[in-house]
């Protein structure tokens, strides 16, 4: 029996030389640090030695580690009580979980339960049957229509445009039902509220499209964390493979979705990976994967990032051609504005 003692120690999150012990202990236990990290716990004995962790992104718990050779003595009970009372103090009552499919049970015994896993990831929230009851609800207008080909788009939409736009109404036109999806997570430009409710202006003209939500169960923080990191491609197969089995094994059951539409990604490496294992992984699930030209004006491709860039360059006119009557004026209005001068004190480029 063990007889050392054990303390916390909270970081919010932890930085400088404490940090790089947290990272090394992680890559004893074959875990990477993750730099959206909010909150962190460590476990340490009374030499300061670090023997398990765990931390926090919003509501996603993760970087879970103990000591090899102290598991199975009750350690992470205490690391995940912590995590669970922290994210309680905040708010954050719907709790997910990353780990490897091989604790499945032992965080099962702790209150959490499977949504998906892959070979490497395992995916857990603390709601039994929660990603199956948000799409009951959410799918239920849809129940009894006997649509034969039913479309869907999954769009950030930072913010939307008249690229954007060509997509759903080229998609709209090849089936007899779309269904959109906005991304939820507020980690863009343009906050979520705002670009949910411009897409769903500049699509109220389409009688056979639906804007949803996408919720924490699609490209988000918990599913797919590296798409909100631009600028990493490598290693995020994983994380998309587990962020589009979801998709398959719940989305396209709940909606009955027969293709999926897509456009081309000159710009995003993350955004083309994701596009290239789409392809792979959802026709095993009877979806077949649409790949759209980008749409241009003037030898311009029409995307976010340039109309951001004009955004917060003041080229107001010059957007007018590229963006649809909704985000132009959202972008003209005090509200758009306020955005503007925030954004440029945050020192964004794009």
């Amino acid at each position: 029996m063990n007889s050392q003692s054990y303390y916390l120690e909270e970081g919010f999150p932890f930085h400088h030389r404490k940090l790089e012990k947290l990272k090394a202990f992680l890559a004893k236990n074959d875990l990477t640090y993750d730099q959206q990290i909010q909150y962190s716990v460590l476990l340490c004995n009374d030499e300061g030695g670090i023997v398990g962790c765990g931390s926090r992104h919003e509501n996603i718990l993760k970087c879970i580690a103990i000591d090899k050779t102290l598991q199975g003595e009750g350690l992470l009970q205490r690391i995940m009580t912590q995590l669970i009372t922290n994210a309680f103090d905040q708010g954050m009552s719907h709790l997910f979980l990353f780990t490897k499919p091989q604790y499945n049970e032992i965080f099962s015994d702790m209150g959490f339960y499977s949504i998906a896993e892959t070979k490497d990831m395992l995916l857990m929230e603390n709601r039994r049957n929660g990603i199956q009851q948000y799409l009951a609800k959410e799918a239920a207008p849809f129940k009894n229509l006997s649509d034969t080909m039913v479309g869907a788009i999954v769009m950030n939409a930072n913010p939307f445009t008249n690229g954007h736009r060509y997509l759903v109404e080229t998609a709209a036109r090849q089936c007899d039902r779309l269904h959109v999806f906005v991304l939820s997570a507020d980690a863009s430009e343009f906050p979520p509220d705002v670009r949910l409710e411009l897409v769903k202006r500049g699509c109220s003209d389409f009688p056979n499209v639906f804007i949803h939500g996408s919720s924490d169960y699609l490209i988000s923080h918990a599913t797919f964390p590296d798409y909100f990191l631009k600028d990493k491609a490598s290693g995020s197969e994983k994380a998309v493979e587990l962020d589009l089995k979801i998709f398959g094994n719940y989305y396209q059951k709940a909606f009955g979705i027969t293709h999926r539409f897509v456009g081309e990604e000159p710009f995003s490496k993350i955004t083309a990976l994701y596009n290239q294992e789409m392809k792979k992984i959802l026709p095993h699930y009877g979806i077949q994967v649409v790949e759209l030209p980008r749409h241009c004006l003037n030898d311009t491709i029409i995307s976010a990032t340039f109309v951001r860039k004009k955004f917060l360059e003041g080229d107001l006119q010059g957007l007018k051609t590229f963006v649809p009557s909704a985000t132009y004026e959202y972008l003209l209005s005090k509200k758009g504005q306020r955005l503007r001068n925030k954004l440029l004190e945050k020192g964004e480029t794009l």
